[in-house]
């Protein structure tokens, strides 16, 4: 048996090294980035730019894309977690799915961040987003300026995301008040699996079939799903003449603006929300207390939230993409 005095000093050093190792990995966070899809262009942006900001905080981040699978994402946030990251930053793919993975995240003392996607039903720390009940409710102002009266049709996005919901909630607040008052009929509405602008151009095309070419908007929920509207639009000779919406300022998006097949996007600066979420992660990992401005019930508690302000884009302020390096003019010029 280990005298008292010797078990003493044993546990003092144990005690001492777990507290310098808490606090060299406060000073130096590792920091695990769970994307769900990084084979979309703008989840590369994020990426980039988060990195650049936690490296300047002293930070170290490993990333993992999970191509669009929950198995993948599930399998993917359970190795960071056997790395012994100090939080964990998650772009769920499937916002429902989560709880347990959170769970073993918690019991391993491990921060979790939900980032531009709410997690629902799990003991998340933080959700960084831009608000994206005003992204929908930017969408749908855009187009009842251009078309104040006619046929509506609401391209949700993926069923899976709960940021489909919350644009969907925007989209309606402009839109239900000219429906209740007969000015705008909703002819269709749909989710867009995976948000595939594939399956939203054969949805369009079903719809444009159904209602004999006579729909007037089309409320598309991001720029990829609005892509595949106007291939279905362009068919028909209707590009250009149907407005349709759109979100990310993905660079073909941006070039359909300027062209006038795409009646506006809605640019959320991605160097913005990649360094706040940066910013945040590395705060809750020091015990800082991290600047929140809303919060969220996600089903399990209300999560402590940063929301930032998106930016509604048509051919009249494109430039402000140039401006901010998002893009360069000959990326915006380029055939």
């Amino acid at each position: 048996m280990m005298n008292k005095k010797l078990k003493a000093a044993v546990l003092g050093a144990v005690l001492a090294m777990s507290t310098t190792l808490a606090f060299a990995d406060a000073k130096n966070p590792k920091i695990g980035f769970s994307i769900d899809d990084m084979r979309i262009e703008r989840w590369v942006r994020d990426r980039d730019y988060f990195n650049a900001e936690a490296e300047k905080l002293g930070a170290k981040v490993f990333v993992q894309s999970a191509d669009a699978s929950e198995q993948r994402q599930i399998a993917q946030i359970e190795n960071l977690i056997s790395r012994g990251v100090d939080v964990l930053v998650i772009v769920p793919f499937n916002a429902t799915v989560l709880n347990n993975a959170v769970r073993e995240a918690k019991k391993a003392k491990i921060k979790v961040v939900s980032y531009d996607r709410l997690i629902l039903n799990a003991d998340i720390d933080a959700y960084i987003s831009f608000d994206n009940t005003k992204v929908g409710e930017l969408q749908a102002q855009a187009l009842t300026a251009l078309k104040p009266k006619g046929n509506y049709y609401l391209l949700g996005g993926s069923p899976t995301d709960n940021n489909a919901k919350m644009l969907r909630e925007g989209q309606l607040k402009v839109l239900q008040p000219l429906v209740d008052k007969g000015d705008i009929k909703v002819v269709g509405k749909q989710w867009v699996k995976d948000w595939s602008a594939a399956e939203a151009m054969s949805i369009v095309e079903n719809a444009l079939t159904a209602n004999g070419n006579k729909i007037d908007a089309i409320v598309a929920s991001n720029d990829g799903t609005a892509g595949g509207a106007i291939q279905a639009l362009t068919s028909q000779k209707l590009a250009g003449k149907v407005p349709v919406s759109g979100q990310d300022a993905d660079l073909a998006a941006v070039k359909r603006v300027i062209g006038g097949t795409q009646a506006m996007t809605v640019y959320k600066p991605l160097k913005l929300i990649a360094a706040e979420a940066a910013r945040l992660s590395v705060q809750l990992v020091r015990n800082e207390k991290p600047a929140f401005n809303a919060s969220y019930d996600n089903g399990f508690k209300k999560v402590d939230t940063l929301l930032l302000k998106p930016i509604p884009l048509t051919k009249a302020n494109v430039n402000l993409l140039v401006d901010d390096g998002f893009y360069t003019k000959a990326q915006l010029t380029a055939n």
